[in-house]
């Protein structure tokens, strides 16, 4: 496949499709669901979040272990295969876990298999295109992984049985490794990386931007994982009902913020590639600092008005101002990385501004559950706020950049 085509991008990209596909519905919607299952309802919140928790702790160290491990070989595919294979036997695991300490286990599983692939397939992007180019492949890979969460939206919604949902999850992550594996070639005698691995790891702080490149993504994810974890247990317990257009759209839970994250998928599809485009032309920062602070402003009106019919139309907006973000975002840090010896480490430890964020969202859960026993739903306002404060410092402060424009 020749690179640099809309073909070759689509095949750079396909994993990604896969791993966002995955993301949305194991994190939105099936095991917030699953724990719902295993635990006693005035747990849920608290066992979700120590699951989380857990869970994205180990991956704090997945990605740039795996990372530098690709680095010192020069390969990326062969890590991409192995973890999908492994990726898909977690899912398995996850829909048929007969308590919660096997779910926990399986969940761990997952993450380490994620790890293991998109630590090094995330530094094809930069070992492949050039600068020039690294806005549209972004834009790209954008635009795949809010399709994918159309397609999940859907099936989360379509699919009644949760089992059934981590199958066909399952399948699509083998597909994709497998589209990916046959269309895109890796860079031939790719420099390998020769330094240690405390070196490997160290080395990219140095870097000013860097380190901003890394602030700035751990802030805005942290405000987004801190909506997404619980906003199956907000709809539940203030919104309640679920009906809009004159009609009820869902009876359960699960169904409406799947619902809801079709409608954040479909605004996002809007925007990313434009968005991706616009930033090779006029620069990374104007179209991050738009994004981040639209994404911000809607957290006033998800708390003022929690009814089922507004929170569409806000999360049409939603998706609108994140696709935007992610189509721009990885650009961002492809253009700052220091050492192409070292894309993969770097990128993996990039990608540790995406973990990080669960932990710290997953531990708020204890916290959210005390404070709406003692004032009900006092906690899901305060947690929206600080979302929206996150949203906007992590994209202001993205001026601090000196590397990309």
């Amino acid at each position: 496949m020749r690179p640099q085509t809309s073909s070759w991008y689509l095949a750079l990209s396909s994993y990604w499709f896969a791993s966002s596909f995955k993301w949305f519905l194991v994190l939105l919607v099936l095991l917030p669901a699953r724990v719902s299952q295993l635990v006693p309802e005035t747990e849920k919140a608290g066992k979700l979040g120590l699951l989380f928790g857990i869970g994205a702790v180990m991956a704090l160290l997945g990605p740039p272990l795996f990372g530098y491990l690709s680095d010192r070989v020069g390969r990326r595919l062969p890590y991409l295969a192995s973890g999908a294979v492994l990726t898909a036997l977690a899912l398995v695991w996850l829909a048929y876990a007969p308590s919660y300490g096997q779910l926990l286990v399986a969940y761990l599983l997952l993450q380490l298999a994620d790890d293991l692939s998109t630590g090094p397939y995330s530094a094809l992007i930069p070992d492949l295109v050039p600068r020039k180019k690294r806005g549209e492949a972004s834009g790209w890979m954008g635009a795949l992984q809010v399709t994918a969460q159309v397609f999940a939206g859907i099936v989360g919604f379509a699919v009644g049985r949760l089992d059934i949902q981590f199958l066909i999850i399952a399948l699509l992550t083998l597909l994709a490794a497998a589209f990916t594996l046959w269309g895109v070639r890796e860079a031939p005698n790719y420099p390998t990386n020769h330094k240690s691995l405390a070196e490997s790891l160290a080395a990219p702080w140095k870097n000013p931007d860097f380190r901003w490149v890394w602030a700035t993504r751990f802030l805005v994810m942290l405000a987004q994982y801190m909506v997404q974890t619980y906003l199956q247990y907000y709809l539940a317990d203030v919104v309640k009902t679920f009906q809009a257009f004159g009609s009820k759209l869902a009876s359960e839970p699960f169904q409406a913020v799947a619902l809801l994250g079709l409608f954040i998928s479909l605004g996002a599809a809007i925007s990313s590639l434009p968005a991706g485009w616009l930033s090779d032309t006029r620069g990374r920062k104007p179209v991050i600092y738009l994004a981040g602070t639209g994404l911000g402003l809607l957290m006033l009106p998800i708390i003022l008005i929690p009814r089922y019919d507004v929170l569409i139309a806000l999360a049409v907006l939603f998706g609108i101002f994140f696709g935007a973000y992610l189509a721009v975002d990885w650009a961002l840090v492809s253009d700052v990385l220091p050492d192409p010896e070292s894309h993969a480490t770097d990128m993996g430890l990039w990608q540790t501004a995406i973990v990080l964020p669960q932990v710290l969202a997953g531990s708020l859960g204890g916290v959210l559950d005390r404070v709406n026993q003692q004032t009900p739903n006092l906690g899901y306002t305060a947690l929206f706020i600080a979302a929206g404060f996150f949203f906007v410092m992590g994209s202001l402060l993205v001026s601090r950049v000196r590397g990309s424009r």
